[in-house]
């Protein structure tokens, strides 16, 4: 129970951008002034929280503001996409102290890109000047699905050759710190509650645009995982009836209409870009998106019809997620975000409203991400941090 509670408080404080008094905490999570004092104590000699100040104006004695330390502990992220891998170290207040950003290894050996990962984190480690003793470990966001409970990715279908890898486990050896592996939707929805600032409180979904689409789904500021962790898998919603034939057996799935590989290749078949970008790797296909993005904001007609029509596609997707789970909010980020994102806010606002079905009741906001391109490593980071201070209901199991 203390160590709930001390979770507890903790998170009221992150929660608060400006830090709380004693007094209010005790307000605000119910919780007796002594046992605020104590816990207070406690997180203080953790060197997890500060005294920030004094204030109050009226009468009575000024309240010591409590804030997170954001050197008291530290936490390590990798997002692995197919193509492009990015790594940070996160403080306690979710900023980021430093980070890369690699092509991710092509070929079809996990091995090779598990020993890449290694290296470029022990480097930028030593890079950041971080004492690796307060880093509290290493979280993973990688392509779906995955099985949480052994770490392992499951035949990726855009990671050839990566079937049952276990690269949790494989990290931790190859590391030495403790490893966390979620889906990367999962884990950019995560950035975004813990870093995102208003766009990522209450009821939202995630909308990952990587090198597949799917989407990571909060309500009520809690991380919606599913029975096996793999919720949010969308690629398979159809939003184009008249579309190519995705390997399911149905036809304009998001998964064979709208991922920037098909898009790619609509460029490619129309002549608007030269070569086969879309039969290569990750990050060839990542190159010749951001050159058909770079083509339609130079008013290329052709090039800008293909990036209308996908934002029309992913609305439709969106509003089949947004209707049946009534969120407020949908924001979108992702390594391939930023070369749609003039265009898809301009576009999917409206399309969304006109496909709400409480509409007449409550607004859908449509933003992107507040964490911006990293949100997918941040939220991996933030993995660690939420598993090792957010308060979990597992806390409250007393050892019989």
């Amino acid at each position: 129970m203390g160590d709930f509670n001390l979770t507890v408080i903790l998170d009221a404080i992150r929660r608060t951008s400006g830090g709380l008094s004693r007094v209010e905490l005790a307000q605000i999570v119910g919780l007796s002034p002594q046992t605020i004092s104590n816990i207070s104590r406690r997180l203080l000699d953790q060197n997890l929280i500060v005294e920030a100040g004094k204030e109050g104006s009226g009468p009575g004695k000024p309240r010591t503001i409590l804030r997170l330390n954001p050197g008291g502990m530290y936490a390590l992220g990798v997002h692995l996409d197919p193509a492009v891998t990015t790594f940070v170290v996160l403080d306690l207040v979710g900023a980021v102290v430093r980070h890369s950003r690699i092509k991710t290894p092509g070929g079809n050996d996990p091995s090779a890109v598990i020993t890449t990962i290694a290296t470029e984190i022990a480097q930028l480690v030593a890079e950041s000047g971080v004492d690796h003793h307060r880093i509290a470990g290493l979280g993973v966001a990688a392509p779906g699905p995955i099985d949480l409970d052994n770490g392992t990715v499951v035949d990726p279908p855009l990671l050839p050759g990566w079937d049952r890898v276990e690269l949790r486990d494989a990290l931790a050896r190859a590391t030495g710190y403790s490893v966390l592996v979620d889906k990367d939707v999962t884990s950019a929805a995560v950035a975004e509650t813990w870093a995102g600032g208003p766009s990522g409180a209450g009821s939202f979904v995630f909308m990952y645009m990587g090198t597949g689409i799917g989407c990571g789904i909060v309500l009520n500021d809690e991380v919606v995982r599913g029975t096996s962790g793999n919720a949010g898998e969308i690629g398979h919603i159809v939003v184009d009836p008249d579309g190519p034939e995705c390997d399911c057996g149905q036809h304009g799935c998001v998964k064979s209409s709208a991922i920037p590989q098909v898009l790619v290749a609509e460029a490619e078949a129309a002549g608007i870009l030269d070569g086969s970008g879309s039969e290569g790797s990750g990050a060839e296909v990542q190159q010749s998106f951001s050159r058909l993005c770079e083509l339609a904001d130079a008013g290329n007609e052709k090039a800008a019809a293909i990036l209308d029509k996908s934002a029309v596609l992913v609305a439709r997707a969106a509003s089949v997620v947004t209707n049946a789970l009534d969120v407020e909010r949908v924001v979108f980020g992702g390594p391939f975000w930023s070369g749609l994102a003039e265009r898809y806010l301009d576009r999917i606002p409206a399309l969304l409203d006109a496909n709400s079905a409480a509409r007449l009741i409550h607004p859908i906001e449509v933003v992107g991400t507040g964490v911006g391109e990293d949100v997918g490593a941040i939220g991996a980071a933030s993995l660690v941090l939420e598993h090792t201070l957010a308060p979990r209901a597992q806390r409250l199991l007393l050892e019989s």
